[in-house]
Order: structure tokens, then C-alpha cells, then sequence
């Protein structure tokens, strides 16, 4: 059965190089990668969460509480 290609049976098929993000990377390169990657995941979740804090905060602000020194938790401001 041929393969419809024009090459010899057994005959070893040409590689292909791979291109852009396909390439190979050194274990060393993955690793610095994946860091990258989760130190800026965690940067946004800390600035998420610090948006989020102040909304909350702004929420408290007008939200009438007994007594009036207390700060309500998150669940209880909404």
C-alpha cells in the first residue's frame, strides 16, 4: 500500500523542523518559564484582591453597624 506521497517503501520520512512556539526548550529555559509565568499570576491576583479589598472597604463606609467601632467581614458587607 503506498502512502500516496511518491516515496519508497521503508524508505526514512524527511523531518520537519519546528517552528516559533513549538520549538524544543531546555529544561532550565521551561523552568524559568513557568516561574515567570506564576510570579506574574501572582501579582495579579494581589493587585485583584487589593481592588477588591477597597471596594469593600468603600461598601463599609456607608453601611450603618452596631456597634459603630465594629468592621463588618466580607460575607457581611454583602
Amino acid at each position: 500500500p503506498s502512502s500516496g506521497d511518491g516515496a519508497e517503501p521503508g524508505a526514512p520520512r524527511e523531518r520537519r523542523r519546528r517552528r516559533g512556539r513549538a520549538r524544543a526548550r531546555t529544561e532550565a529555559l521551561l523552568h524559568t518559564l513557568k516561574r515567570s509565568r506564576r510570579v506574574k499570576a501572582n501579582d495579579r491576583e494581589r493587585n485583584r484582591m487589593h481592588h477588591l479589598n477597597a471596594a469593600l472597604d468603600e461598601l463599609r463606609s456607608v453601611l450603618p453597624t452596631f456597634p459603630d467601632d465594629t468592621k463588618l467581614t466580607k460575607i457581611e458587607t454583602l
